[in-house]
């Protein structure tokens, strides 16, 4: 079973001071920051997802996330020197897609067959995933001659239509990437009847989209109709799903490889789940910055809060922090100033009997990843892109761990 972690210029400042919050003032981001897979090693994923959308963006979005300067220097380079995936001790894989996720809401796809083939070849990807178009509904009991599907049926046959064509194009041009069909479907039966097909087009290789929204059962529900059509040797692809504690199960039902975003983005989206451990999760401690939350210089400005008083209360919470990690404090103080300062930026939530759990249980002492080692305390604070950015890298590594226990691949 294969991990792919979905790029989305992520990376970390190693010149970056924790105490002034200041930066190398030479520093370049592409040149000086560093990937996941370069600060932990070895690497917590097997290869890279990476989106046309994210780099050269669409015709409603304009641009992606990358810079002018950043794809052109990803052409030039290719893939694997742009992301410096030869720096470590495993040699990773980059699979290339589409992002049918940015241009869900337009009538047709915004690329045509050739340029996506030209992104991946010319980028040097190792694998590419045809051009779709993603079904978001899932309704087991609808059949394609109900007027309700007549949407979902239009999407799916574009896809097939596009995948058929991403073959042929694929073979004519004798492209030095696998490429990877794209079952998109809103039911077991219709899921299965794609599969049927792009196996008839000639595909080892499927992904299966529009899973992201569906529960763990639904996803086995049209997993066990694919089994009914799939060939032994055909491989399968999960698109934005990973749910490790079913990777065996999945496993079973030939899926090969997956990607997922979810380990990295827990850290700073989810409410609790922020910091991974291989037994539990915790809450990260939420010390946002005075002139970087909104809703506080909301109430600065308003003057319902004092700025002076916004800053003491929160150099103190960082203060009193960083005084437990080495001893110097209990618990107690630092839950008090937490929630002193939560009450002027928030108001509403109390989170003290998780934040106490978080500290008596010190999870960053224990973990043997290289950003905890580094960092220390600073890992669990929930505060700017630097620090939450690095618990997100640690979830990766975490969720490594989780992922090859349950495939009997335990490293402990």
């Amino acid at each position: 079973m294969k991990f792919f972690f979905p790029d989305s210029q992520d990376q970390v400042d190693p010149s970056f001071d924790f105490i002034t919050e200041e930066r190398d003032p030479f520093r370049v981001r592409q040149r000086d920051d560093l990937y996941a897979h370069e600060v932990l090693q070895p690497a917590p994923f097997d290869g890279l997802l990476v989106s046309k959308a994210i780099v050269d963006g669409t015709a409603a979005a304009s641009t992606g996330k990358y810079t002018v300067a950043q794809r052109h220097r990803l052409y030039r380079q290719g893939a694997q020197a742009f992301f410096r995936l030869n720096t470590g001790s495993t040699q990773l894989k980059i699979m290339g897609d589409c992002g049918a996720f940015s241009y869900v809401n337009e009538e047709y796809p915004p690329y045509t067959v050739d340029e996506v083939i030209d992104f991946y070849d010319g980028c040097g990807f190792d694998y590419g995933i045809a051009v779709d178009h993603v079904i978001f509904q899932y309704e087991p009991t609808v059949v394609r001659t109900d007027p309700r599907a007549a949407e979902w049926v239009r999407r799916q046959e574009i896809t097939l239509t596009l995948a058929a064509d991403f073959w042929k194009r694929c073979s004519a041009r004798d492209v030095h990437f696998t490429p990877v069909g794209v079952a998109q479907g809103w039911s077991p039966e219709s899921y299965a009847d794609a599969i049927t097909t792009l196996q008839r087009i000639g595909y080892k290789r499927i992904a299966l989209g529009g899973m992201v929204p569906l529960k763990t059962y639904e996803i086995l529900a049209c997993l066990r109709a694919i089994d009914n059509v799939r060939n032994r040797n055909t491989q399968l692809h999960l698109l934005g799903v990973s749910r490790y504690e079913d990777i065996p199960t999945f496993t079973s039902h030939g899926v090969t490889s997956f990607d997922s975003t979810s380990p990295f983005r827990q850290a700073f989206k989810d409410d609790k789940d922020n910091y991974y451990t291989p037994k539990r999760n915790y809450i990260a401690l939420r010390v946002p910055q005075v002139d970087g939350n909104a809703k506080l210089k909301k109430r600065i400005q308003s003057g319902e809060i004092q700025q002076d008083q916004a800053l003491r209360l929160e150099r103190t919470a960082l203060q009193l922090l960083r005084q437990y990690d080495t001893g110097q404090v209990d618990a107690d103080p630092v839950l008090e100033a937490l929630q002193a300062y939560s009450a002027v930026w928030d108001g509403k939530s109390d989170r003290t009997a998780q934040y106490r759990q978080t500290l008596e249980d010190r999870p960053w002492r224990t973990c043997g990843c290289t950003i905890c080692g580094t960092v220390g305390v600073e890992v669990i604070i929930f505060r700017g892109s630097e620090r939450n950015k690095r618990r997100g890298f640690h979830n990766l590594y975490v969720f490594g761990q989780r992922l090859r226990a349950q495939l009997g691949k335990d490293d402990s």
